[in-house]
């Protein structure tokens, strides 16, 4: 071989399996598995990919019939007409609000608290030149037709940009979105012509809780986004679905976005078998997250949002502690804990021992501010308040 060849192909060389990569994994499962941070950590079984390793092995841009296959179930699952595999729930929403907006002025309708709203980086302006005009609820759990009507915006006044969609969210914040209140949108949505897309990343959950079928679920929508590796545990993935013409434009925006994919045989195999065998589990997910909150209502702990599906968020300061203050602890311990500040989400491979332990660590704390004298701070329960907190220290000493 040429030697400047063969350097270069040395060069090119790399072993990213450390000698000790089994050991390595099992530790992480163990974390994930004492992580309250998100649903998004949970990670591929070894059954997984033994199942996702006989997929084939077609491109996806050209014909993938694994991932055909997929798209197929999973617009048959909603009732609609067609789907189309993606990389994240964020590409999924914004092909849809892409997808469904011609040109501007356009404006959407969402929850303040909105994925779209709050975590997808202004994407609905870059990529669609859409306003949004993001909406807190009054009842302070979700948006309802009262809330929504004042604010969309008829006519041709070209000081104004006309509602084109209303995004919904469900769950959102773990919380559940009656379907009454979402037909009673929908039907005012279609009179007047305005379309109606879903952030159904956790929609699994809300089937599971309320037995409602998918597609009963969906049927309101013009479009929906469904994710599956958050509840459900695939390691990526998200489905749009919607009419068979919106598809295909999608698919087409999808390659222009730069999310067009090759070989996902193995990333579909993945979802099915997560279809197949952990969307069961959800209902024990749900009975988790709710012992996590009694266990709190009964050492006096606040909770700012309840646990109607796998999560909940909660207020230490009702007993004298700060989200710093379990942060720090919950790491120090010997088998630790991960949390982030006042959400905690329970997973499909959340360990019930970790909730205990999570238990364990905040009766203690506070006990120890019961005999430092400490007091606990006020809480301000008027109007809606923001519950996602994430830590921070704070410059103040708690009372």
């Amino acid at each position: 071989m040429d030697p400047k060849l063969a350097s270069i192909i040395e060069q090119v060389k790399v072993d990213i399996i450390t000698p000790t990569q089994q050991r390595d994994n099992a530790r992480q499962l163990e974390e994930v598995s004492r992580s309250f941070i998100s649903d998004t950590i949970t990670v591929p079984t070894k059954e997984m990919f033994a199942y996702a390793i006989q997929t084939s092995l077609g491109d996806d841009v050209y014909n993938e019939p694994s991932t055909i296959a997929l798209e197929a179930h999973i617009a048959k699952l909603t009732g609609k007409e067609a789907a189309l595999f993606v990389s994240s729930g964020t590409m999924g929403n914004q092909l849809a609000i892409r997808t469904h907006l011609q040109q501007p002025p356009n404006s959407i309708i969402c929850d303040i608290r909105a994925h779209i709203n709050k975590y997808e980086a202004g994407g609905a302006a870059i990529h669609s030149g859409a306003l949004q005009n993001a909406l807190t609820p009054k009842n302070g759990h979700h948006l309802t037709l009262k809330d929504i009507e004042p604010h969309v915006v008829f006519g041709t006044d070209i000081h104004s940009a006309p509602t084109r969609i209303i995004c919904l969210e469900n769950t959102l914040d773990g919380t559940i979105m009656p379907q009454s209140d979402i037909i009673e949108i929908a039907d005012f949505a279609l009179k007047n012509g305005i379309l109606m897309h879903l952030d159904g990343a956790r929609l699994w959950h809300v089937a599971a809780e309320t037995r409602t079928p998918i597609d009963e679920l969906c049927a309101p929508f013009d479009s929906v986004s469904l994710c599956f590796s958050k509840g459900l545990g695939a390691p990526v993935g998200t489905c749009l679905v919607g009419p068979k013409e919106f598809i295909q434009k999608a698919r087409w925006f999808r390659k222009i976005f730069g999310g067009g994919m090759r070989q996902t045989g193995v990333l579909a195999g993945s979802v099915a078998y997560a279809l197949t065998h952990n969307f069961s589990l959800l209902p024990r997910v749900h009975a988790l997250a709710k012992r996590l909150q009694a266990g709190l209502e009964e050492l006096q702990v606040g909770i700012l949002s309840p646990a109607e599906t796998c999560m909940l968020f909660y207020d230490p300061s009702t007993i004298g502690i700060e989200y710093w203050e379990i942060i720090d602890r919950a790491a120090a311990l010997p088998n630790p804990i991960g949390l982030t500040g006042s959400r905690l989400v329970i997973h499909i491979q959340t360990s019930p021992e970790a909730v205990e332990d999570f238990l364990s660590l905040i009766k203690t704390l506070k006990e120890e501010k019961a005999q430092a004298g400490i007091v606990p701070l006020a809480v301000n329960s008027n109007g809606m308040r923001n519950v996602y907190i994430r830590a921070a220290r704070s410059s103040t000493p708690t009372r």
